[in-house]
């Protein structure tokens, strides 16, 4: 297996080489299936043990085997067998022992047989998990249905060699993959030079794009992970700016404040339940204002929402059996009476309130009216943004500026 790296920061900045193990070389295979058995529970210095399997003793073996001799499993052991154990002994100062990489973050259990993916980071691991994320959507086909499932785990603020090494050591008795955004230079250069000893398969998200911005500005990066000392401070002027957004934003939620209106720099209308108030959160969290207007069959629409600027105002709409089947599922969970959900949810109460708002949104032509039936929130929001920053830039194709 991998022998522990001691090597300090300072030395893998000098050279990113020298932080990679070799590999040990492998031990005498025992004469006998029972003494290289023993020999597996009796070592102290043995790798940590797997969970208990009920699989069979030959099955057992052919694992331990391969373990000890840093060897792929093959496909049918790889299926039955769980990850292996992590040493979870603690330092006195409350860090985890080197024989343990640091512990991911992940949410829920792991799915037997699932190939592993691990992402790696030395800040947030933000840009790491978004870029995973947006790549798995690629594979709907096959892990919709469990065809080609995938475990995802989590390593942020990886800092220096012995933590990084420490990872990669357990990806390579999991047999996952790495994928990595790390700023500073040496340190992805060390990932990279490790899993291509240990034949992992991995892949730098992050340094590809540096190096092309850095050629097309003529500046050198600064290597540094966002967070980190010499880096500008996050608490800028586009900070406070998203802060303010925010706190606007839940203010105005839900047809509040409409002598407000004016002040917002989005205005969503619908009726109840087509996604106005995460897609308003979503935006804020973006640095925009946004405010909702919610449009019921039988109340007055604030006046003020035809008084502002038209080219605020986006109109949402849903296809009406989605929308009864979400109010349903609404109703039920509020516990709504019998007549309530009746009138809330059923198809022809449904079908009457798209119509009404329908009639609102023709009565305004310059309103745009966007159908969210099917979307997720993130595409209805830069539908929004190219449509309101199209006509600003005049454009041949719609395009979002932001300014750096």
């Amino acid at each position: 297996m991998f022998p522990s790296t001691t090597l300090s920061l300072s030395n893998h900045l000098t050279t990113s080489a020298s932080a990679i193990p070799e590999p040990k070389p492998k031990p005498t295979q025992p004469s006998s299936l029972s003494a290289q058995t023993n020999e597996a529970t009796s070592d102290p210095e043995s790798e940590p043990q797997l969970r208990k399997l009920k699989v069979g003793k030959l099955h057992k073996v052919q694992l331990t085997r391969a373990i000890r001799s840093t060897g792929k499993l093959d496909r049918q052991v790889h299926r039955t067998a769980t990850a292996l154990e992590v040493n979870r002994s603690v330092y006195s100062e409350g860090r985890e022992s080197p024989e343990s990489p640091p512990a991911a973050v992940g949410g829920g259990e792991e799915m037997v047989g699932a190939k592993s993916i691990y992402m790696v980071s030395d800040g947030t691991g933000w840009t790491a998990e978004h870029s995973v994320q947006a790549a798995l959507g690629q594979f709907d086909h096959c892990l919709v249905d469990r065809a080609c499932p995938v475990n995802t785990h989590m390593f942020s603020g990886i800092g220096d060699v012995e933590q990084l090494m420490e990872i990669v050591k357990q990806a390579a008795r999991e047999g996952a993959m790495l994928a990595y955004t790390l700023a500073d230079p040496s340190l992805a250069q060390s990932a990279k030079q490790a899993c291509e000893i240990w034949d992992i398969p991995s892949t730098d998200i992050l340094g590809p794009i540096t190096e092309a911005i850095a050629t097309h500005l003529g500046v050198s990066p600064s290597g540094l992970p966002r967070g980190a000392p010499g880096r500008t401070s996050h608490l800028t002027e586009e900070y406070f700016r998203r802060i303010d957004a925010i706190e606007f934003t839940i203010k105005q939620d839900d047809g509040a404040l409409p002598q407000n209106l004016h002040k917002a720099d989005f205005i969503l209308a619908g009726v109840s339940r087509t996604g106005k108030t995460p897609l308003s959160t979503y935006l804020a969290h973006e640095g925009y204002k946004v405010a909702n207007v919610p449009i019921v069959m039988g109340v007055q629409v604030p006046k003020t929402l035809f008084e502002v600027d038209p080219e605020k105002v986006f109109c949402l709409t849903i296809n009406p059996v989605v929308l009864q089947t979400i109010r349903r599922a609404r109703a039920k969970n509020l516990g709504f009476s019998d007549e309530v959900r009746s009138n809330y949810s059923e198809m022809d109460y449904v079908r009457e309130e798209l119509e009404y708002a329908s009639r609102i949104f023709v009565q305004n032509p310059i309103w745009p009216v966007i159908e969210v039936t099917g979307k997720a929130i993130e595409e209805t929001a830069a539908v929004i943004l190219r449509l309101y920053n199209d006509p600003k830039t005049k454009c041949v194709m719609p395009r979002i500026s932001k300014r750096y």
